[in-house]
């Protein structure tokens, strides 16, 4: 009787080669999971860019912010601090100011407030912060300035803001005359200005009116005043 002959089963893979193989198919799902991300992410982006055309949405606010950071000034580089104060100025609602936040999320893959801190000092982010603490929770309807101890204190914190919104080193410098511009003209009647001020002494214990004017030039101080001039007193 023969022996019966045995049919040679095919080799298995080596030690080395199905880590060779482990190691491709983790590179090719990993690959195929970053691509995937990548077209939703543009497709998202594609579809939020195309709300950007509609006045006063979150999306364009979204985007004029962006255009803030990267600006188009003449000198090339910094943000645009004026039109970011514009843009949050613009903003009716921190319910609105939140659909922002996610709009640029969808637009950029990037985090609206991280950007923010990391493009302005210190005092320029507190005073953008303090900007957006005084709107309404809800609403859509354009902002109507509303004389309250909540507005006397974040005109009180955004001129503090204004004072020093530079570093040199560790070592802070300069004045931000639009900032203060912006909100003696945000200030309906001189008794407005009059409350903050004495928010102002609540908050830092300094007089506001000796800080403003160690802080402007003559004729910026002159400029200043006559803004509150033409104002009715209360």
């Amino acid at each position: 009787m023969k022996a019966e002959t045995s049919i040679p089963e095919h080799d298995e893979f080596t030690l080395e080669e199905k880590i060779k193989y482990g190691i491709l198919g983790v590179i090719v799902l990993g690959g195929s999971f970053f691509i995937g991300r990548s077209i939703i992410r543009k497709a998202r982006a594609n579809s939020e860019e195309k709300k950007t055309y509609e006045e006063g949405n979150a999306a364009t606010y979204a985007k004029q912010i962006k255009m803030a950071f990267e600006n188009d000034m003449w000198w090339g580089w910094g943000t645009d601090e004026e039109a970011l104060r514009k843009t949050l100025i613009a903003i009716p609602s921190k319910e609105e100011f939140r659909k922002v936040i996610n709009s640029y999320q969808k637009l950029y893959a990037r985090s609206l407030m991280a950007d923010m801190k990391s493009d302005l000092t210190t005092s320029e982010y507190n005073e953008m912060l303090a900007i957006i603490a005084t709107k309404p929770e809800r609403g859509t309807a354009p902002i109507q300035i509303q004389s309250s101890s909540l507005q006397f204190q974040a005109w009180a914190k955004r001129l503090r803001s204004a004072f020093n919104v530079s570093t040199w080193g560790f070592l802070p410098y300069g004045t931000d005359e639009d900032a203060i511009k912006t909100v003696f003209l945000e200030m309906p009647t001189q008794n407005a200005f009059n409350e903050t001020a004495k928010a102002y002494y609540q908050l830092y214990g300094d007089d506001l009116m000796s800080d403003l004017k160690s802080e402007l030039d003559i004729w910026e101080w002159a400029s200043m005043m006559g803004i509150l001039e033409k104002k009715p007193q209360a």
